[in-house]
């Protein structure tokens, strides 16, 4: 099934891709009446002014679920416009899913997204616990109950939308007094924000603020389809593959500590969250797997947390920085052919070799 997946996802990702940046969504002014309610297309509202990452997420969302499928998107603060629209998002101080409201700034508010997740969600949180597992399965074309539908709902909840949430509702990273090493200002939030007019800008008209504001919803929506198309094709095949490799890791090393990866994949993304679900102890140091661009194999130490540089095992401190002969010399190993300076990969000619490294790693 994730072979079959895996193969339809592109077209059918392009499809809803090529959609949402073709398809412009018509903006009414401040000014719009009731008399609207004759349009074919459904009525999103948010609030007009400065945008945020949240809004354009909600409002893309919302234009990709069948119900609001292209909608007209109305930017007004007026309580009277937005009463009259089938959808508010982010503004209006009401959620009521009932009623298609989903904003997050009233008192009191302290909706989340459920399985396990305590971070208060924003209005692109609130949309997608709506509506995410019926795109999810539309893009997919699978049905939402399918298995593989429900993991990637909670995974692109944790690995994308999860962070809007946080930074909406100004939820810090981590627990820490000290200011952070470096600045960071390529997220979605941060670009999505440089898309509002500059204040030095002469033209601040609706339109011109409008146009604005479909960009960002392009951008929000892109990235999400990709999203979902990146963790379809690539992330839950390497998850299947990820749990045999832990559950077959005793035939590769006695100590269960060493796991042998057939084909390159992207392991790093599942290995701790698989080893809590397995309840895999003593917990695994090393991955072998073959270099991709040559007939080599790697040992990659693995790293204390999803979040962290910084490897349970480092490689053996006197091999770091050596290459090929002088490697192999020192570590007693044949066939050696690097040890990154930071100790958290290094190389071999065969699998056996990078078996040996690894083996004497555990013991170093």
């Amino acid at each position: 099934m994730v072979k079959l997946m895996a193969g339809t996802t592109h077209r059918i990702f392009f499809a809803f891709h090529n959609r949402l940046l073709n398809s412009k969504p018509l903006f009414i002014h401040r000014t719009v009446t009731s008399s609207f309610s004759t349009l074919h297309h459904k009525r999103v509202g948010t609030h007009s002014g400065t945008f945020h990452c949240d809004e354009a997420l909600a409002c893309s969302l919302l234009r990709l679920s069948t119900p609001f499928s292209d909608a007209h998107i109305i930017r007004t603060r007026d309580p009277k416009v937005l009463e009259s629209l089938d959808a508010v998002v982010d503004v209006g101080g009401v959620y009521d899913p009932l009623r298609h409201r989903y904003d997050h700034h009233q008192k009191g508010f302290e909706e989340v997204f459920g399985y396990g997740f305590v971070t208060k969600l924003s209005s692109a949180g609130l949309v997608y616990k709506h509506y995410g597992l019926e795109i999810i399965a539309k893009v997919l074309q699978l049905d939402e109950g399918h298995s593989h539908v429900r993991q990637l709902y909670r995974a692109l909840y944790r690995n994308f939308v999860e962070a809007i949430d946080a930074v909406d509702n100004g939820v810090n990273e981590y627990d820490i007094a000290e200011s952070p090493k470096y600045v960071i200002n390529t997220t979605l939030p941060s670009r999505i924000k440089r898309l509002n007019l500059d204040w030095t800008d002469s033209d601040q008209s609706s339109d011109r603020e409008n146009d604005a504001f479909h960009r960002a919803m392009t951008l929000a929506g892109g990235e999400f389809l990709e999203n979902v198309n990146y963790y379809a094709k690539s992330w839950l095949p390497a998850r299947s593959i990820v749990m045999e490799c832990l559950a077959a890791r005793e035939t590769i090393d006695p100590s269960g500590e060493i796991i042998k990866l057939n084909r390159p994949c992207p392991w790093k993304l599942h290995i701790h969250e698989l080893e809590e679900e397995m309840k895999i102890n003593p917990s695994i140091k090393y991955v072998l797997y073959p270099d991709d661009r040559s007939e080599k194999w790697r040992l990659q130490a693995v790293a204390i947390s999803p979040t962290r540089f910084e490897s349970r095992k480092p490689l053996p401190y006197d091999w770091r920085g050596l290459e090929n002969d002088k490697l192999s010399e020192v570590a007693g190993i044949p066939g050696c052919t690097f040890v990154h300076m930071s100790g958290f990969i290094g190389g071999n000619r065969s699998y056996n070799g990078a078996l040996a490294m690894a083996r004497a790693s555990l013991k170093a």
